[in-house]
């Protein structure tokens, strides 16, 4: 799912670039092409320009001398004129005022109708080549002594706009390549918070559905033993009763605390501590579990050893420590679950409570044993769980801290 959602943003990284890329190299070909035809229709203007100033008139010889008609001297005026713009690959055509070639530099004459622009326009000659071209009217007063049409071949436009596309394409190409490949990775960042959080959920849902099960298990134990024995002494069903009605209050808060859980796994999650009789609290988790371990055919028990002198602090009850009473209790009814789970039939399930003191430190021990499959040795050490509460009270001046071990 996730490399499928990777891919996907990594196509989308690529695809979007692709689509600017395209729009750039649009634009910037445009742009290229326009200026070379731009910089060609200067040069032929510019070219009209030199050839008007450099025609050599006469006189018309056919009118009267006293005339004040000219005619051009073709051989004088185009005869310089042809070498400067044979280098350049312009070609030069002279018309007279009625419209006839008299002179001109192409190979083979074209027979394009004359057609005044002084802009520059594109057409096409012999053998399906194009031109630029410019044609203006050369006149004194308003006497026309001619049109001259000034020629620029296309390929000087064709052949570097040409190339320009060959490397915008490759260019294209490797930049969409590039990004793609960066996509790719910054696509395993976007999807790092993804995974993580659905991590978070995934581990969410198993709390939640263990944390519900085992007091739902324990009320629908409670329920069938007591449904089983009609006869049962009623002391007896007051205390399944009260087992029952705890389990539900208990339940409650489950369904209240599941944001807990998820603020639990994105630690942010914050303690309540407040005094917790730890022996009151095991004994209520015994009861509990006490259906279902009966249910089972397992035997389920509860020792409290007498304190050390050392451990007791006056004036305060030795198996009493600052914690937060809920999630102990859930501590605690998940190991004596597991272990009534994990015990056959006919077995045994100990507890036993110590407050003992270790280095004038106060402490409290709990060991939970059972006849079960047991922890492997590898993973022994997990067997023991240490929890380190600041207690505060003082002994002889100091701060000790309470510790509960669990073994």
């Amino acid at each position: 799912m996730f490399q499928a959602t990777r891919r996907r943003l990594a196509l989308w990284y690529a695809a979007v670039t692709a689509v600017l890329l395209l729009l750039f190299a649009t634009g910037f070909y445009v742009y290229v092409r326009s200026t070379l035809i731009e910089r060609i229709d200067d040069t032929l203007s510019h070219v009209v320009e030199v050839v008007e100033r450099s025609l050599v008139l006469e006189p018309d010889a056919s009118l009267n001398s006293t005339s004040r008609f000219y005619q051009v001297n073709l051989e004088a005026s185009f005869r310089s004129n042809s070498e400067v713009v044979e280098d350049d690959h312009i070609d030069l055509e002279w018309f007279s005022p009625t419209g006839k070639l008299l002179w001109s530099t192409l190979s083979e004459a074209s027979d394009l109708p004359i057609h005044l622009n002084a802009k520059g326009e594109t057409v096409h000659l012999a053998h399906d080549r194009l031109a630029r071209q410019v044609t203006a009217s050369v006149q004194i007063g308003r006497q026309v002594l001619g049109y001259l049409r000034v020629s620029h071949p296309w390929f000087e436009v064709t052949k570097p706009t040409q190339r320009l596309i060959v490397d915008l394409i490759v260019g294209a190409i490797l930049i969409i390549g590039l990004v793609a490949a960066v996509g790719w990775f910054l696509s395993r960042l976007a999807m790092e918070p993804i995974r993580e959080s659905y991590q978070r959920l995934k581990q969410f849902t198993a709390d939640a559905s263990h944390e519900l099960r085992n007091p739902i298990a324990l009320i629908q134990t409670n329920v069938q033993v007591a449904l089983a024995d009609p006869q049962a002494d009623p002391q007896e069903q007051r205390q399944q009763l009260e087992v029952i009605e705890r389990l539900t209050r208990r339940l409650g808060r489950l369904v209240d605390d599941l944001l807990f859980l998820a603020r639990q796994d994105s630690s942010i999650a914050q303690s309540q501590f407040q005094p917790c009789p730890l022996d009151a609290l095991l004994i209520e988790v015994v009861e509990e579990q006490q259906a279902i371990a009966r249910a089972k055919d397992i035997t389920l028990t509860l020792d409290f050893d007498e304190p050390t002198s050392n451990a007791i602090i006056p004036g305060e009850d030795p198996f009493t420590f600052p914690g937060d009473y809920d999630q102990i209790v859930r501590l605690f009814t998940n190991l004596v679950s597991n272990g009534i789970q994990y015990t056959p039939p006919g077995g045994k399930v100990c507890l036993s409570l110590q407050s003992l003191s270790r280095s004038s430190t106060a402490y409290l021990q709990v060991q939970v044993r059972d006849d079960g499959i047991g922890i492997p040795g590898d993973d022994h050490d997990l067997g023991v769980l240490h929890l380190f509460l600041e207690e505060q009270r003082g002994v002889s001046g100091t701060e000790p801290e309470a510790l509960v071990e669990l073994i």
